[in-house]
């Protein structure tokens, strides 16, 4: 099927007589009628539910259908994006372990490796993502596990070169993961170009209205976790936990995901809940409808900011002039996403002067919604970052996080127009 169709029709296959609609399964627990019943399923001799933490049929239904949207085995979704991140990452990564990361990627993502994994014990080494293979590949050591990226960085909207990163990852023996929540399964497909394991805020385009919180993790199911067996041991040993079961003997290619589900879901919680879901799944329904209109709103908006004189500079990947704009036509050929970023002649005072004067655009947190948004990192979302840490997360004093909604292009460039002219009084 056509990513299109699969937004519709993925995940829930009604039987007869059964709802059309995918049902929210409002449950914690599901009966059985034996013992023995219970106890395949603790011993994950058989598959089934019985308790949401660890599986729920409203859940699934819309893990597969963004499994299938990015092309990827198997999924689970979290409670949010951030939970995803953690995961996905501890999924692999104990004590004494290594990261290799990007350094222009979102706040969060950026805290959550430089500070709380380094409590963990497990070090995080931030590169330039533009660097040559050479400077890049030097910053693995014997023990990294991980490296991670994401398409479209948040909120610089740098452009990521996957296949560059995955020919790295896997020249040094590690999976490839990479955050697509700008860019969607709509425009890129991380696994296409060799990542091996996705995440997603599904908070932002997928769910598309800012109803509900939410995160995945999708597995190509690509990854030899047994070539490296003495590197990812809690993959392709036994699990004291499940009576010495391997993970890979016992799944295959479902391994990574089932093991992050039975053994970090069950310690750790973070599900996302069964009504999120559902409000999730009806946003996935119009993602292929939305993410076009971000993305031919976002390029007259950046079209309109590049010529005019107020504007400083515009870093959209849809302008011709733009430094990722080849990489861009590679990875997202139909569109990037409805985010672009930019500073105003004037710096930062009136930067935030211009930001108070938007009346259609909201000052809000979130991003990547329905709604037009706007938001000064440097005040807001990386605050918590010393000035040379937003130099090298790709975060400008000055820069503007601008998050094109679908609404008319028209008014949304008025309102920045307006906006410009106010400031200045």
């Amino acid at each position: 099927m056509k990513k299109s169709t699969i937004c519709v029709q993925a995940g829930w296959t009604p039987k007869k007589g059964e709802p059309r609609v995918l049902p929210i399964y409002q449950s914690t627990t599901f009966k059985y009628e034996t013992s023995e019943q219970m106890a395949k399923l603790f011993d994950l001799e058989e598959s089934g539910y019985f308790y949401t933490r660890l599986q729920n049929p409203t859940n699934d239904a819309v893990a597969a259908k963004i499994a299938a949207l990015e092309g990827g085995v198997a999924a689970m979704l979290t409670a949010s994006g951030q939970a995803a991140t953690f995961f996905a990452a501890l999924n692999i990564c104990e004590c004494g372990d290594h990261i290799v990361s990007s350094s222009t990627i979102y706040g969060g993502s950026f805290n959550l490796f430089s500070v709380t994994f380094r409590k963990m014990g497990i070090e995080v080494t931030f590169v330039d993502q533009d660097s040559s293979d050479e400077e890049i590949s030097a910053a693995f050591r014997p023990n990294t596990k991980l490296m991670f990226g994401e398409t479209i960085s948040n909120p610089g909207v740098q452009v990521l070169d996957i296949e560059k990163f995955a020919k790295i990852a896997h020249a040094h023996g590690v999976p490839l993961m990479v955050d697509n929540t700008f860019a969607t399964p709509i425009n890129c497909r991380p696994f296409e170009w060799g990542a091996d394991i996705v995440t997603h805020s599904t908070s932002k385009y997928m769910d598309g209205h800012a109803t509900s919180v939410g995160g995945v993790i999708v597995d190509s199911g690509n990854f030899d976790w047994d070539k490296y067996g003495d590197k990812f041991h809690g993959l392709t040993t036994p699990d004291d936990s499940y009576h010495g079961l391997t993970y890979t003997k016992a799944f295959g290619k479902g391994a990574y995901i089932t093991k992050a589900t039975v053994q970090l879901m069950r310690d750790l919680g973070s599900i996302q809940s069964p009504q999120n879901a559902f409000l999730l799944n009806i946003g996935l329904e119009t993602l292929h409808l939305r993410v076009q209109r971000h993305c031919e709103n976002a390029q007259r908006v950046a079209e309109y900011l590049e010529n005019n004189p107020d504007i400083a500079w515009v870093n959209y990947p849809g302008l011709k002039s733009n430094k990722y704009y080849e990489i861009a036509q590679k990875y997202l050929p139909d569109g990037s996403c409805g985010v672009l970023s930019f500073g105003l002649k004037g710096g930062r005072d009136f930067s935030l002067k211009f930001i108070d004067s938007l009346k259609l655009a909201a000052i809000v947190t979130h991003v990547a919604d329905a709604r037009t948004s706007v938001l000064h990192p440097a005040s807001h979302t990386h605050r918590q970052l010393t000035d040379q840490q937003l130099i090298d997360a790709g975060v400008a004093p000055d820069l503007i996080r601008f998050s094109t909604g679908i609404e008319d292009a028209d008014d949304i460039i008025a309102d920045i127009a307006q906006a410009i002219e106010a400031a200045k009084q």
